[in-house]
């Protein structure tokens, strides 16, 4: 890590641009099997047993792929998120279904905006997709800023909070600024660790 004096915002760029780089270079079938393995994890934990209705994400850079949660959890109400200027709306959306998806903005595949919106008090567990985690909770995101202004807005805040990553990317520590929010627990293929 880079010592307290330097630029949290130029250390998040340069470690987000060597995260990507690495993660692209996993094998297929290593990211599958990883894949599999950390929606297993998800699959056996309370948070997720507890939930009804989740907001997850389409996999994009070879993020861990959740398509095998989708299946298993075809008993759930799905939540899929939509970019509207710097905000992130939520549909329900069935992530099985890819007529209710079309590429959006970033070339994620998001829900048709006639899909139904979901509202903070509908919702029981969001799955965030990121970079890299830390041991805080804290999480490298692709720099948009999404997450974090959905995560402080009153009404989501409350909502647990899963990050999605491999075990390679969770670090110990990362650069942080005033705005960051901390997810509640962390999941990888090797299991969940929460911060509460």
């Amino acid at each position: 890590m880079q010592s307290s004096g330097s630029n949290p915002q130029l250390d998040k760029n340069t470690l987000r641009r060597q995260l990507l780089t690495q993660r692209q270079s996993m094998p297929v079938e290593q990211w599958r099997l990883f894949s599999q393995t950390l929606c297993q994890q998800l699959l056996d934990s309370s948070l997720w047993q507890q939930a009804q209705t989740v907001l997850a994400y389409m996999t994009f850079r070879q993020e861990p792929d959740l398509s095998w949660l989708f299946l298993q959890g075809q008993d759930r109400g799905w939540g899929l998120s939509r970019c509207v200027g710097q905000h992130l709306m939520w549909h329900r959306c069935n992530p099985l279904d890819s007529q209710m998806l079309k590429k959006g903005k970033y070339g994620i595949l998001e829900p048709y905006p006639d899909c139904p919106e979901l509202s903070a008090d509908e919702v029981d567990l969001i799955l965030v997709p990121a970079v890299a985690c830390d041991l805080k909770g804290y999480r490298l995101g692709y720099g948009g800023g999404y997450y974090d202004r959905l995560l402080s807005s009153p009404g989501w805040a409350s909502i647990p909070t899963v990050g999605i990553v491999f075990e390679r990317d969770l670090l110990d520590q990362l650069p942080t600024e005033s705005w960051d929010q901390p997810l509640k627990a962390i999941c990888t293929e090797k299991g969940i660790a929460s911060r509460s």
